[in-house]
């Protein structure tokens, strides 16, 4: 029995963005739950926009989130594969050129959106003499090459969609190779699948088509075309996410405090009919995986759905299990009785920094008015407190002193944080205690 190997092919022209590292995640899921083998595989294809400091991005955040990689690849160092993919192609009337330049093109397919057609190519380019190849190479022209579609139907039993058909005539000859000598994205990925011996391939439904051709090309190539299956996308406030739109980039949730496990078990599940829920382990989000629990429908991404992921997460921690993670954003300070205190008010670990220096730092409080701050420095609770005593002590203050609204509170928060932003002021001075916020409305650092 032939052992599973899936792939995820990320171009390195930027980070990795939720979008493309949920197609990571249910490949390796996919990968673990059957047996099988995951390859990193490289698109960088396009010199100009590839960039090394973004394939190293790629993978520091496929290692962070515990993606790793049985074997590694870079299409890069394939391009003599697909010049003997070109030529056979050639050689077997299957890869043809042509002309036309993209203003010409652009020109045809206005022309037959006029006249309510699909904006198949018109194959002209097949009927070219000789002569007027000749005439064109003399003009300094040089051809792109489209790859001759079959007319016949194109099926495949799809993992998630189910049974897929296309007509060969309602798609138009792709291009496979530019004007540059550049092979394309279509014609790199069907041979490197082919070559690579690549099984299954789980991907975005935006890629269907994509895949109608591929089949032709992998079988035109003389390969068997692995099993496909195409994932609903994801889409944030009605939109598809990508990297250019700036949708939730993995580094960016990374340095925010955003753990591995939280990310994993939301993006498993968004777009299925599981409840999404904080896994206890990768493990047994590798056992709940099934591709019949996808569904059809765009899956929305919440970001406050993975915050309440994350907090769940947070609160769960041992200071054991996060000491290192404290050290690595600075707060080695931290000590567990710390962590502990304040670990169930944290939606992300970065956050932890504005509770030191709010509870365990030196302060120097924002007095604009001394004798309303000093007024309520003497109408501070006694004895223990909690997030009521809070609600007691401002009731207190407006009542001695008629204040209310941000006339109230925005003196308060000065004075007992210095900043007119930050955590909860109930949880703060539950937690600053008696003493300190005594000095800090007095005006003292405390």
């Amino acid at each position: 029995m032939t052992q599973i190997y899936v792939r995820f092919a990320p171009s390195p022209t930027g980070y990795l963005h939720v979008g493309n590292v949920r197609t990571a995640l249910i490949n390796w899921l996919f990968a673990k739950k059957m047996g099988g083998r995951f390859l990193l595989r490289i698109d960088d294809t396009d010199l100009e926009r590839s960039k090394s400091e973004y394939e190293t991005g790629i993978e520091e955040d496929l290692t962070w989130l515990g993606l790793t990689w049985d074997a590694k690849a870079k299409q890069s160092d394939y391009f003599a594969d697909y010049e003997i993919a070109k030529q056979k192609l050639i050689a077997d009337g299957r890869l043809y050129a042509c002309y036309e330049t993209a203003e010409e093109l652009d020109i045809k397919r206005k022309m037959l959106a006029s006249r309510g057609l699909p904006p198949v190519y018109d194959r002209s380019a097949l009927k070219l003499t000789d002569e007027q190849k000749a005439d064109y190479a003399a003009a300094g022209r040089t051809p792109h090459w489209r790859f001759l579609l079959n007319h016949a139907p194109i099926e495949w039993d799809d993992l998630i969609r189910g049974p897929v058909k296309f007509e060969g005539q309602n798609l138009a000859d792709p291009v496979l190779i530019r004007e540059d000598g550049v092979p394309l994205f279509t014609l790199c990925t069907s041979v490197d699948d082919g070559a690579m011996g690549i099984t299954h391939i789980m991907r975005g439904e935006d890629h269907v088509s994509n895949t109608a051709i591929q089949v032709q090309i992998m079988e035109a190539l003389g390969y068997t075309p692995p099993r496909f299956g195409h994932m609903a996308l994801l889409q944030m406030k009605g939109e598809k996410l990508s990297k250019r739109e700036g949708g939730g980039d993995v580094r960016s949730l990374r340095e925010e405090g955003v753990f591995p496990l939280a990310i994993a078990s939301y993006l498993a599940k968004i777009g299925t009919s599981d409840s999404i829920a904080l896994a206890d382990s990768v493990d047994d989000l590798i056992a709940a995986f099934d591709t019949a629990k996808f569904g059809r429908s765009m899956a929305n991404y919440d970001a406050q759905e993975l915050t309440r992921l994350n907090e769940k997460l947070l609160r769960n921690m041992s200071y054991a299990a996060v000491q290192q993670n404290l050290v690595a954003i600075g707060c080695e300070n931290v000590d567990e009785m710390f962590w502990e205190q304040v670990k169930h008010n944290l939606s992300s670990l970065v956050q932890i920094k504005d509770w030191w220096a709010l509870l365990r730092e030196p302060l120097t409080p924002v007095i604009d008015d001394a004798a309303f701050t000093n007024q309520a420095a003497e109408l501070l609770p006694q004895g223990e407190w909690s997030e009521q005593s809070w609600d007691d002590f401002v009731g207190a203050v407006k009542a001695q002193t008629g204040r209310k609204g941000k006339e109230l509170f925005m003196p308060l928060r000065l004075a007992l944080t210095g900043r007119t932003d930050g955590p909860e002021l109930p949880k703060v001075f539950a937690m600053l205690g008696r003493e300190k916020a005594s000095a800090r409305l007095l005006g003292k650092a405390a």
